[in-house]
Parts: C-alpha cells; sequence; structure tokens
C-alpha cells in the first residue's frame, strides 16, 4: 500500500437522515437504489474525486454499517476516512463533521449522501472553486414558470434569472466556516442549508455549474435514481440482479426533427451558415440535423429528450447554433458515463445543396462532439411530402454510445 499525502481538503458526507419519508424501514443514506445503498453511492463518488479526507455522519446506531460503506467505497484510500455520529438535527451532525477534521485541512466540502449520484468531477470543481474568503456552491438554472401567491392566487411572477437551484457538495474556507457555525449556534439559529449559514455570518459564495445527476433522492425520486444507476457502468451486474438489462454493450438510439422554412435570418444547417438560403423556423436556429443528433445521443443514453434540456422552458438556448447544443449534450453523455461511438445522420429536402459542403459540416459536428466521428448524408423525396414540395426538411439521425469503464466518470486525457 502506497503512502498518501495528508491532504487539505476534506469533505463531511452528511447521512443522518432518518428516511422517514421514503418510508423504507431505515434511514435514508441506507436504503438501496440496487444491489448497493444510497451512502454507498454517495462515497463512490467521493472516492472517483481528487483524495480528502471522508468524515461520514452517520445516524445513531448505525456507525458500524457506515463503515463498512466506507471500507467498500474507499479501495486504497481507507485511510482519508472515518464515520462519526450525527446529532438531533443538520447543523448539530456537520457540526459533529467540522470536529473530526485533520489539523491540515483547509478546505471543508459538505455533502448531502441523498444526492448520491453527483459526479466526481462536481466534487472537484467546487474545491477548486473554494478561495480564502469565499464558499462555492453548485448549482443550476431555474426552468420551471415560478408564481408569487397568496391566499391561494397567482399575485406576480418571479425572475428566473434572478435565482438557482443549489446542490451539494458546498465548500467553504475551513476557519470561516467553523466561525459561522460557531456564530450560529450561539445565536441559536437554523439554516436550511451551509451556504445559507455561511452567507449569514457576512461571507460570499460563488456559484460553479452543478449536475443533473446530483439531485437530492426523494420518494418520488427513488425509481429515477433506479433507472439512472441501471443504465450507468458499473452498476452490480445482470448475473447478480437476474431482472436487470445488460449494460457494457454498445447502446443505439434514433433521433428524428422537422422544420418548416419561414424562420427569420440565413439558414442554419448541419452547424453551417448557408448565405441566400430561406431559413429554418424554429426556438433555436432550427438546425434540423443538429436537433436530430441530439435526441439520438440522449435516446441512445436513456437521457430524455431534446425538449427535456433544450425545450422552450429553457430560454437560454434561444437562437443557439449546432455546437452549443452538441457540446452540452456531449457534457450530459459524460456525465452519465458514455462515450460517443458514431453518428450517421440523413436530411432529406430539396434544398440547400449538400455535397459541395458535406466536408465541412462533419468536420463542424464532430468538433462540436468532441472529435465524436459524424457523417451526414441528404436525399430528395422525388416531389413527394412536404420535403419533395420545399417546404421545409426532415431528418434521421442513428447514434451509438459506449458505456465507459469508469462509473460516470469521463474518460481520461490522451
Amino acid at each position: 500500500m502506497s503512502i498518501l499525502p495528508v491532504p487539505h481538503t476534506a469533505i463531511i458526507v452528511v447521512a443522518a437522515g432518518s428516511g422517514t419519508r421514503l418510508e423504507a424501514g431505515a434511514p435514508k443514506a441506507f436504503v438501496g437504489i440496487d444491489g448497493r445503498t444510497i451512502l454507498r453511492h454517495a462515497l463512490d463518488g467521493v472516492f472517483a474525486a481528487a483524495p480528502m479526507q471522508v468524515v461520514v455522519v452517520a445516524p445513531s446506531g448505525y456507525e458500524g454499517d457506515a463503515q463498512t460503506e466506507l471500507l467498500a467505497a474507499a479501495g486504497d484510500r481507507a485511510d482519508l476516512g472515518r464515520v462519526v455520529t450525527g446529532g438531533a438535527t443538520r447543523q448539530e451532525s456537520v457540526a459533529a463533521g467540522l470536529a473530526a477534521l485533520w489539523g491540515d485541512i483547509t478546505t471543508v466540502l459538505v455533502h448531502d449522501a441523498a444526492r448520491a449520484l453527483t459526479p466526481p468531477t462536481v466534487i472537484d470543481a467546487v474545491a477548486a472553486a473554494v478561495v480564502g474568503d469565499a464558499g462555492a456552491v453548485p448549482s443550476l438554472p431555474v426552468v420551471d414558470t415560478l408564481k408569487r401567491v397568496a391566499d391561494g392566487l397567482v399575485v406576480g411572477a418571479v425572475d428566473r434569472a434572478e435565482l438557482a437551484a443549489a446542490q451539494t457538495p458546498q465548500g467553504f474556507p475551513r476557519r470561516l466556516l467553523e466561525a459561522a457555525y460557531a456564530e450560529a449556534t450561539a445565536q441559536g439559529a437554523e439554516y436550511t442549508d451551509d451556504a445559507a449559514l455561511f452567507a449569514a455570518a457576512g461571507n460570499a459564495v460563488r456559484l460553479v455549474p452543478g449536475s443533473e445527476r446530483s439531485f437530492k433522492i426523494t420518494p418520488a425520486d427513488l425509481e429515477r435514481a433506479r433507472l439512472l444507476v441501471a443504465t450507468t457502468p458499473g452498476a452490480p451486474s445482470a448475473a447478480a440482479r437476474p431482472s436487470a438489462v445488460v449494460v457494457d454493450a454498445p447502446r443505439v438510439g434514433i433521433g428524428t426533427d422537422v422544420h418548416a422554412f419561414g424562420g427569420d435570418g440565413a439558414l442554419w444547417l448541419a452547424g453551417l451558415e448557408w448565405p441566400g438560403e430561406p431559413a429554418l423556423s424554429g426556438h433555436s436556429d432550427g438546425d434540423a440535423v443538429a436537433h436530430a443528433i441530439v435526441d439520438a445521443l440522449l435516446g441512445a443514453a436513456g437521457l430524455g429528450d431534446i425538449g427535456q434540456h433544450f425545450g422552450t422552458a429553457h430560454p437560454e438556448y434561444a437562437g443557439a447554433h449546432a455546437d452549443v447544443f452538441l457540446s452540452r449534450t456531449g457534457e450530459l453523455l459524460a456525465e452519465a458515463g458514455f462515450a460517443i461511438g458514431n453518428v450517421s445522420v440523413q436530411f432529406q429536402g430539396n434544398r440547400p445543396r449538400f455535397s459541395g459542403r458535406r466536408g465541412e459540416a462533419e468536420a463542424a459536428l464532430s468538433a462540436a462532439l468532441g472529435g465524436a466521428p459524424v457523417t451526414v448524408t441528404a436525399t430528395t423525396t422525388d416531389g413527394l411530402g412536404f420535403p419533395g414540395r420545399g417546404e421545409g426538411i426532415a431528418v434521421t439521425a442513428v447514434a451509438v454510445v459506449i458505456p465507459r469503464p469508469e462509473r460516470g466518470l469521463p474518460a481520461p486525457a490522451e
């Protein structure tokens, strides 16, 4: 066993919740998603991140179970882990974790075990964003339309641009976090999360991009978590779970998109601008080729569809071009543990004349997908249907995605 250097970052994994709402007969962190508990999945992500001290805060009576899960996830980093007993409230539990930190620790992350599928890349990003006078919180933009209400009536709208959905882990400079906890304890104040407690003490909190996989597992999301784990490399094998699907094989997805001519500005198709051609209408730039590719990739990985991630509920993508859609889709697949094998796409339409720019289009689409091979073909329909009548363009895409050997981790740099 190699000797690990003493880290300067620690992560407190809060697993002391009762889990009453899950109605599973065990504390939330010890409820099984598949062949592993919520806590085990959370610790798998933690130990896949950069080395740090790991303090698990367990419910009273479950310290031994937590220790078992810690050792199973830690591998050769077992010396970095410790289990302590939580308190009656979340703040008391985090305080117990703070008391267990080594003297060399200068940066502290606080993580909810219930956000068990958080990618290691998010954990590392939060740790890197903490500075001497400011904490860091991963977040996602709020996409739902929100209303202000009173007595059951809508009294106004809420500007989503001013809102963000906070996740964990949340990171802080240790000195300031301990001082903020001491102040909250002296005042008898309780806060909903550590960032609120930290900010109430007059400290700054920065935002870093979060992940859609970092959702908190509640009763409504338990089945969602199980489905994600079932399609993620590293889950228990089909032999261990007779009813499970095999997840090691490449997966194929199909996507279709249709756009009518009649949009504003220039035509954008296959990641290229086509001057002098009529534009396609759509929420973004109407690039039906790029949109069909997105649906094919998301479908192959079991991650929903283009409307879920880029639809009208996401105004930030209005007017966006293919490179934005495809690069973000590549990120979603990487976070879910997939690499792109290849994409084949065909569009049907009388215009534009495509053959002269085929290589250019394939290169642009491939670059947006991080270098994955993309082929594009075009055909007419002999005057049949709306493409044949020159009313618009129809596109079909087929994509192959490949599970990575590392669970939910992007491929290592060459």
